[in-house]
């Protein structure tokens, strides 16, 4: 495989990668001579927020909050799902890239107590990665991967069976994070929590409440995740603060917020190519604009121009979606353009912005699932709120962490509230049925996730078919399909991505045949 079997340029490329390589500061990084964990560590979180980010974008093409704008063509693929095996090799490979350093990581810290931290690190990074590639994927190479050339061709394991391992992998880190002896600080190295590792225990045990949350929707695996829910120490909690990665971003090109370089602007300013080709859809935006629900407070923190100067559209309109702000992204909220543009809050924040892995908003709804349908003990009413009220925190954070006196979260929670009278989408307490409240549920998770993470906003939806569309409309907002869709789905739209092209180069005899991106479904969706 081409991305497995390249360990043997490990040395380089982690390339004694630490927060200071990551700025540039190495005299020559092209000729590492060792490579620690601690060295490896802030390089491998760091192209994690990048793949993220990577499959987040790829998704939001798929679910909703992205859509072609007007005056541009050849966008092929990302209108029609006629997906091939080329279309992803990108982030396969690069999937597979992140995984051999904490592979690495891992492996030099499994005999050394000291380093018990960064080895709890790895499995739970490991974890977050391989998740992504089974939810979009399915049956990956798994316990014969990422061990180079001992193993060239590594044969294919279940997703079940993975998911059911990185469980296991989870609760081992969980276990380290808050039981090791003798293990050394991490410190520096860690540039999410900071060597905090009560959060990382939370961080494993909510990427953990997310895997058993998916797995629970699913006949084949339910039985498994109610045991292992019940087996859950309640006692480490879940993510109450969102989850923050920043090895340093400064504004030069490659090395500032990958968000900002992605959607608004390189550190010379000139305005990127997804912010001047990307509009918002008509179908998210009426969460905001009325049209659904009326949201003012995340409106005017999401959208330049909300409520009425947004230019947005529909998915494989190319006649007559609207182009793009002519020196703006629609998700800047800030002031200035391009060198200019000042830092602000919403969602793009500024240049040397923290990036986000995971939102304590996401935390409290998938607590709010797992309290609705039984499978924890809690309040789902109150951790409903909470994750709503998370979202608004989030939006209204500025650079520094810091809110606004202008943008206060309980207040405009409440005006939510008022805006959306008898609706239980936003008020909890009036969905009459589970289902009704997981619709709730699962929507004000979509609402949260616009922009930051389209990837688990796409795996809800293909789990629980919520937020709810109307199938074949024509109208904008009643479905995000694309209107040029080919899917043989009455959804018209796709489940899942087809393998890399390279793996039928280099791995023929595993990877797994007669893959559709319409029929061939990840075991949690079972339609």
């Amino acid at each position: 495989m081409k991305n497995i079997l390249r360990l043997f340029i490990l040395a380089s490329f982690i390339s004694l990668t630490s927060c200071e390589s990551f700025l540039g500061d190495n005299e020559n990084p092209n000729q590492a001579t060792s490579a620690t964990p601690q060295l490896v560590l802030p390089n491998a979180l760091a192209s994690s927020a990048n793949l993220l980010l990577s499959y987040s974008t790829s998704a939001q093409w798929i679910n909703g909050y992205t859509v072609n704008a007007g005056g541009y063509g050849g966008w092929g693929a990302t209108v029609t799902y006629n997906f091939t095996t080329s279309s992803y090799n990108g982030l396969w490979s690069a999937t597979y890239d992140d995984l051999i350093n904490y592979q690495y990581i891992e492996d030099q810290s499994a005999e050394d107590p000291g380093l018990a931290y960064y080895n709890g690190i790895a499995k739970t990074m490991k974890a977050f990665d391989y998740a992504m590639l089974v939810d979009v994927f399915g049956d990956a190479p798994y316990t014969e991967a990422l061990k180079g050339t001992d193993n060239l061709t590594p044969v294919y394991d279940s997703q079940i069976s993975i998911y059911q391992d990185l469980v296991a992998q989870l609760t081992t880190a969980i276990e380290i994070f808050t039981t090791a002896e003798n293990a050394n600080a991490v410190g520096s190295s860690d540039i999410m929590f900071g060597g905090d590792m009560n959060e990382w225990a939370k961080f494993a045990n909510t990427l953990k409440l997310r895997l058993l949350i998916k797995m629970s929707s699913s006949s084949e695996t339910s039985s498994f995740a109610t045991s292992e829910f019940a087996a859950m120490n309640s006692s480490i909690g879940f993510l109450t603060d969102d989850a923050l990665l920043n090895p340093g971003y400064i504004a030069t090109s490659g090395k500032q917020n990958p968000l900002w370089e992605r959607y608004h602007s390189n550190a010379a300013g000139s305005l990127s190519g997804s912010g001047r080709s990307a509009i918002p859809s008509d179908f998210t935006y009426a969460f905001y604009n009325g049209t659904k629900l009326t949201d003012q407070g995340r409106g005017y923190a999401t959208y330049r121009g909300y409520p009425t100067g947004t230019p947005k559209g529909q998915l494989g309109n190319l006649v007559d979606n609207p182009a793009a702000l002519a020196s703006q992204t629609a998700w800047y909220v800030g002031s200035g353009t391009g060198a200019d543009a000042t830092n602000s809050i919403g969602l793009l924040k500024g240049r040397t912005a923290d990036f986000p892995m995971m939102l304590a908003a996401e935390s409290y709804l998938l607590q709010a699932e797992a309290y609705m349908k039984g499978y924890l003990d809690g309040d789902d009413q109150e951790a409903f709120d909470n994750g709503v009220i998370a979202s608004y925190r989030y939006l209204y954070e500025d650079i520094s962490g810091s809110t606004s006196t202008d943008w206060d979260p309980e207040t405009d929670f409440q005006l939510y509230l008022d805006d959306n009278e008898g609706e239980y989408l936003v008020h909890y307490e009036l969905a009459s049925s589970p289902e009704e409240k997981l619709e709730a549920i699962i929507t004000q998770k979509y609402i949260a996730f616009n922009f930051i993470n389209g990837h688990e906003a796409w795996a809800d939806f293909r789990r629980t078919a919520y937020p709810a569309i109307v199938n074949g409309s024509s109208n904008p907002t009643l479905t995000f399909a694309s209107i040029l869709s080919t899917s043989t789905r009455a959804d018209d739209l796709p489940v899942r991505y087809l393998y890399a092209s390279t793996e039928f180069q280099l791995n023929p005899q595993n990877v797994p045949a007669d893959i559709n991106q319409f029929t061939s479904t990840v075991f949690w969706q079972e339609d």
